[in-house]
């Protein structure tokens, strides 16, 4: 897998460096058609050009743009690349002022306009580069060949994630268990027990090793990954911690005794401000962008079925609060006569009309007047109904920790395909850890990611 591996790397060197020169020719057209005065032939900024793109290829091989083993997303990397791109051009800017001031006249307009360049440039070459690479490891060219070890409940979850995410780049060759006398789980092979790791990596080329056994103990869990470390593969664990916290953990102390806590939350004081102001902003411009389809939206359901326009339904918010969330209504007046369930794919209860706002997400549109009003944030875990919540309080270990934050449109969990009738112990952990590793950035990530989401994922419902 080595051979597949370096030519991805040496190929997204290629790109980067490709695309450096394509924004310094795209900045020097634009330079020479909006320019008064005239200026040379491109071949009089190619040594400027060339200085760009080996500092450029330098900061990339710092921040180890190319230390990856999997394609990654554009939205992930555009704000690395753009710092590594800064840095970039001011070393650059630096370098032949300071070496080349006699030999080398640059105008500061056109390293202006590469940067602006290189970033579209650049970012459109990654893109291609990623859906090159994810398309190739989907038919397992160059993808990562994968050891589970465990064949528990967690093991087949992990396998699971695999099968599901394709884009992950993994190729999950089989399952390791001393405990297990099955020689097959879910249609792989139990290649072994847990002593004949070492054997196992090197005869499969295994490049990734993940440990699904939260029940091990701390010396078996050692035991384990010092095996497998004698083999440098890279280790992952999913801990029995994870239960109990979602974050990294921090140090404090206690009179100059050291003390790890494990529940800290990442949004407080003025951070907390900050996410409100931008609730209160984007939800206005979006309300004011979608004012006519929501007008057309509410003429439709008026004249498909009897019924209000609306469905509002009481939802637990920040602090286990209730408060009423607005949908447009999708199915019938009488849905919940029988009492309160769960929407399911291709629902009897839905009207005509319903079916298409559901699937267009365009029935969600009325929450953006909840979080105008404060009820909601634009990201936040799901709300859920009363009910559920005092029934999943008692079963689901730190339920209750979702309420520490407002309830939101989207939310972590649900980019990652953990929506409608799914697990809400997995939901409850993507939210855990969403609440304890905000970040402004997350959130533009996940509002994005959530815009992809609803052109391209046509199973919505």
């Amino acid at each position: 897998m080595r051979g597949p591996r370096l030519a991805f790397t040496l190929s997204l060197v290629l790109v980067d460096a490709a695309m450096s020169f394509l924004a310094f020719f795209i900045a020097y057209l634009i330079r020479r058609l909006t320019s008064e005065t005239p200026i040379g032939p491109f071949g009089d900024y190619t040594l400027l050009a060339g200085i760009q793109t080996i500092a450029l290829l330098a900061v990339f091989f710092s921040d180890k743009f190319y230390h990856r083993r999997h394609a990654a997303l554009l939205i992930d990397e555009v704000y690395r690349i753009f710092g590594a791109l800064t840095v970039a051009t001011l070393i650059t800017v630096a370098f032949i002022a300071f070496a080349l001031r006699d030999q080398l006249e640059y105008q500061r307009s056109m390293v202006v306009l590469a940067w602006a360049a290189s970033m579209l440039t650049i970012s459109l070459g990654r893109v291609i580069h990623s859906r090159i690479q994810r398309a190739l490891q989907r038919r397992n060219v160059g993808a990562e060949r994968v050891l589970i070890v465990g064949t528990g409940e967690v093991g087949r979850m992990i396998l699971q994630k695999v099968q599901h995410t394709p884009n992950l780049g993994y190729a999950v060759i089989g399952f390791v268990d001393s405990n297990s006398g099955a020689q097959r789980v879910m249609d792989l092979p139990v290649l072994g027990a847990i002593e004949d790791l070492p054997r196992i990596i090197e005869e499969h080329e295994i490049g990734e090793v993940i440990i699904g056994l939260p029940e091990a103990t701390h010396e078996e869990l050692v035991g384990i990954i010092s095996q497998a470390e004698r083999e440098k593969v890279s280790i992952r664990v999913f801990p029995d911690v994870f239960q109990i916290m979602a974050s990294e953990v921090t140090i404090s102390d206690l009179g100059g005794l050291p003390l790890l806590t494990i529940r800290d939350v990442a949004l407080r004081g003025w951070k907390l401000t900050l996410k409100r102001g931008v609730d209160v902003i984007l939800s206005s411009i979006f309300l004011l962008l979608t004012s006519p389809l929501m007008m057309l939206t509410a003429l439709a359901i008026k004249l498909d079925s009897p019924g209000p326009v609306f469905f509002v339904q009481e939802r637990m918010g920040l602090d286990a609060k209730p408060f009423k969330m607005l949908k447009f209504r999708s199915m019938r007046q009488d849905a919940e006569a029988g009492g309160p369930g769960w929407t399911t794919k291709n629902d009897p209860r839905r009207t005509r009309i319903g079916g298409f706002i559901r699937k267009t997400s365009v029935d969600e549109l009325p929450q953006f007047i909840n979080v105008l009003m404060g009820d909601m944030s634009l990201v936040g875990p799901r709300p859920e109904q009363p009910a559920y919540v005092e029934q999943f309080r008692q079963s689901i270990p730190r339920y209750m920790d979702r309420h520490r934050e407002k309830a939101g449109i989207t939310g972590w969990a649900q980019i990652n395909g953990l929506r409608g009738d799914t697990s809400i112990a997995e939901r409850t952990k993507y939210d855990l850890w969403y609440i304890e590793n905000w970040s402004l950035w997350l959130d533009f990530k996940i509002i994005l990611r959530t815009a992809f989401r609803m052109l391209l994922d046509r199973a919505a419902y």
